[in-house]
């Protein structure tokens, strides 16, 4: 039975008239995005048509979602914002802070023992607060949502950015920054600017070697890392129909690799035998009778050009295998000789160090039985496995049920390391290296979704490139990023030439999925007993204290902090990896602020000037002094700023540390909206140019800060060293709600506010 059932049958009772009175508002046929977003209006039936790109819009999401990394600074905000209970059903998932090194029995020990003060407050404070705890191991947080909370129509937010993944059974599930999980957790709604609509029509089927996988790492590659960016993208057509319903979440789960708001299908056969398989028929047979109204209309999909501000079509007959990397997930290339062209003009280690399976992307049953036919193949023909080799089942129940059929087993007749049920390599959490700054050039491959530099082993000269699991399985095995295993022969032990023959599997268990135990604690009824402790001398976990509003006065004289150069990620801004051991004290882990970022200035990372005294430091000290000094100050960066994870600590670290305002080329969607949440100015040049204007030694007055309103440009005199000024315009997305945010210090402190009141 479904968790959390009568909360889904109250969606679907609503479903039908919501959907007709928007169909009636809008005026035409709607897609199943437009179905769900206005199925989910905080004021309940639509009352006007939203503007799409343009109109804020306040939401009423169904449930939240929160993995330990992001969890920890969620859930010392909420313990601000005077609840005694979480308003909506929300989870807690520990899968960020579980390091991949000797193998899963071994590495979950030590995580419970290095991480136990994050895990003891995790458990205790979920269980005050009436949201389920899913336990270390058991399993990672976006295939456990798929097999337990995810359902057709609904709509989640999650402090991922991969909470997309749900869109695989017929979600709008969308990654957010943990404040505004706290605002839905509090009670109030949530604001999205409403999406763009990118259609991608699928025709044909897949077959032979090429895989889901390959629909998004072509999808990547045409709209490239931010083409997706403040839209959601719907997946339709007979090529749709024929993807199981795992397959179309990992569709789904790279979709954050485009900056898309999520991405979705409708509700189709494979998602009701998914839900029956795992134990949610009750969800199913809901779900069956508003069936009409948890896909896009006919008519929509019969003209998709008429309703989709953007449209995509792929045959899936024709799409063949691809890698995409490295550094970047939308360079995309054919297996084979395109491959080696590519590879060997751009000087890219052919030999392949590692393969790894896993992650949220493709963890599932159906992915680790189609990879595990190729190990198979290479026992029953002799080919010895040239490279390393690790897989991450995604849950608990996926692991057991494998291992139970013997699928784990293969594996590790080929040597194969299996590591926790847990995220591991795929975010930085893996002890490849004991020195991953000055390691060898190398490639891997792997089944995940993000490849930047230094990802997933914190090595710069790792070149890592991603593909389904059955082509990780097989390059693994013949140690070549140019093996193309469709036409390619591999020497035996024999000395005998073979061929793979192509993968098989299943789409779900045959005997069923079977798990002895789960790893998830449901919350005490009445958690006002239960005490939450932090020490105050933890290293780990620090209680929050309210931000103080940034005064306009402050904003004349404020110093450059760093230009930041080309790419800056939510990675370059807050890494990973070791430093997510901080993700629940701000003070140390803003000791990691804007360190990757490569400075316009020198061109190195970590090394700025400190314009008070002339001398060059690191990023974090250098603001330290600046806000020791009572000088506030700016960061400048460049095009799709904050891309990457949901990580508000990308935010909430500068605003600590004193940076009053980030100016940019453009945003990353969710790190706009995490600087906004913060009481940041979160600013866009109005002219592209005047990023080139800014010195090393420039000093910026906000000249007509005090007039802060909506759709209104900023205006901010640069000083230069040598006195000279240049006047610049900047835009912002801000509304007066948000303009409160700023005002007030955070919005948190809004909450607060009304709460009290």
């Amino acid at each position: 039975m479904a968790f959390d059932i009568d909360m889904i049958k109250a969606v679907y009772s609503n479903m039908a008239e919501r959907v007709n009175v928007a169909r009636g508002v809008v005026g035409k046929p709607l897609t199943l995005a437009e179905k769900i977003l206005y199925a989910h209006l905080w004021d309940g039936n639509a009352e006007k048509a939203f503007v799409r790109g343009k109109d804020y819009v306040d939401f009423a999401p169904d449930r939240i979602a929160c993995q330990d990394a992001t969890a920890q600074m969620a859930l010392l905000q909420f313990m601000q914002a005077g609840k005694p209970k979480v308003a909506v059903p929300t989870t807690v998932h520990c899968d960020h802070l579980i390091q991949a090194k000797n193998g899963a029995s071994a590495d979950l020990k030590s995580a419970n023992t290095t991480s136990a003060e994050v895990f003891d407050f995790l458990e205790s404070v979920s269980n005050k607060y009436g949201i389920g705890f899913w336990k270390p191991g058991a399993g990672i947080i976006h295939q456990v949502v798929l097999e337990n909370y995810a359902f057709p129509g609904g709509m989640m937010i999650g402090t991922d950015s991969h909470t997309v993944n749900a869109g695989g059974l017929g979600m709008v599930a969308i990654g957010v920054g943990g404040a505004d999980a706290v605002d839905v957790m509090a009670g109030m709604a949530w604001e999205l600017k409403f999406p763009k609509l990118i259609g991608v029509k699928l025709t044909g089927t897949i077959s032979g070697w090429t895989a889901p996988k390959d629909v998004i790492l072509k999808v990547a590659e045409i709209l490239t890392a931010k083409g997706g960016t403040g839209a959601i993208v719907e997946y339709f057509g007979p090529g749709a129909l024929s993807l199981s319903c795992t397959g179309k979440g990992t569709i789904c789960n790279m979709g954050a690799e485009i900056g898309a708001t999520t991405s979705t299908f409708g509700y189709d056969d494979a998602m009701e035998r998914y839900l029956r398989a795992t134990d949610r028929a009750d969800i199913a047979d809901a779900a069956n009778k508003v069936k009409e109204h948890l896909t896009g209309d006919a008519e929509v999909y019969a003209n998709p050009e008429d309703y989709f501000d953007e449209l995509i079509e792929i045959n899936l007959s024709e799409l063949t295998p691809l890698l995409n990397g490295p550094f970047t997930p939308d360079l995309s290339t054919k297996v084979g000789v395109d491959m080696n062209k590519k590879a060997t003009e751009n000087d890219w280690p052919i030999a392949v160090e590692w393969g790894l399976i896993g992650s949220c992307t493709n963890s599932s049953y159906e992915d680790l039985s189609r990879a595990s036919s190729i190990a198979q193949q290479a026992i029953d023909k002799g080919i010895k496995m040239k490279s390393e080799l690790g897989i991450n089942p995604g849950s608990e129940q996926v692991r057991y049920t494998a291992e139970r059929d013997g699928i784990l087993g293969i594996f590790e007749n080929l040597d194969a390391k299996i590591f926790t049920n847990a995220c591991g390599p795929c975010i930085g959490q893996w002890a490849r290296y004991s020195d991953p700054k000055n390691a060898p050039k190398n490639s891997i491959v792997h089944s995940f979704n993000r490849n930047f530099a230094k990802r997933a082993d914190g090595n710069p000269n790792t070149h890592a490139f991603v593909a389904s699991p059955e082509i990780t399985a097989a390059i693994a095995i013949s140690g070549r990023l140019d093996f193309n295993p469709m036409t390619d022969k591999l020497i035996n032990k024999n000395g005998e030439e073979v061929m793979f023959d192509e993968p098989t599997g299943w789409e779900l268990p045959p005997k069923g999925f079977e798990v002895k135990d789960a790893g998830f604690l449901a919350p005490d009824e009445d958690g006002s007993g239960v005490e939450v402790k932090v020490s105050p001398d933890s290293e780990r976990l620090q209680l929050l204290e309210p931000f103080t509003p940034i005064k306009d006065e402050s904003l004349i004289g404020s110093k450059l902090l760093i230009k930041a150069f080309g790419k800056c990620t939510t990675d370059h801004i807050s890494m990973a990896g070791p430093w997510l051991r901080f993700r629940g004290h701000l003070d140390n882990i803003s000791n990691n602020c804007l360190i990757g970022a490569v400075n316009a200035f020198g061109k190195k990372t970590n090394f700025v000037k400190n314009q008070l005294t002339g001398e060059f430091g690191g990023v974090p000290d250098t603001a330290r002094a600046y806000k020791a000094a009572g000088v506030r100050s700016i960061v400048v960066g460049d095009h799709n700023y904050g891309e990457g994870s949901s990580r508000e600590h990308a935010a909430m670290e500068p605003r600590h540390l004193g940076v009053a305002a980030v100016i940019v080329k453009s945003f990353a969607r969710i790190h706009e909206t995490n600087l906004k949440k913060q009481g940041m100015l979160g600013l866009t040049f109005a002219n592209e140019s005047d990023y080139d204007l800014i010195q090393e030694d420039d000093t910026f007055n906000f000249i007509d800060i005090s007039e802060f309103t909506p759709d209104k440009q900023l205006t901010i005199e640069v000083v230069h060293a040598d006195g000279s000024k240049d006047v610049i315009l900047v835009n912002h997305t801000y509304n007066d709600a948000q303009i409160e945010w700023y005002r007030e210090g955070s919005a948190l402190n809004v909450i607060k506010m009304e709460n009290a009141g």
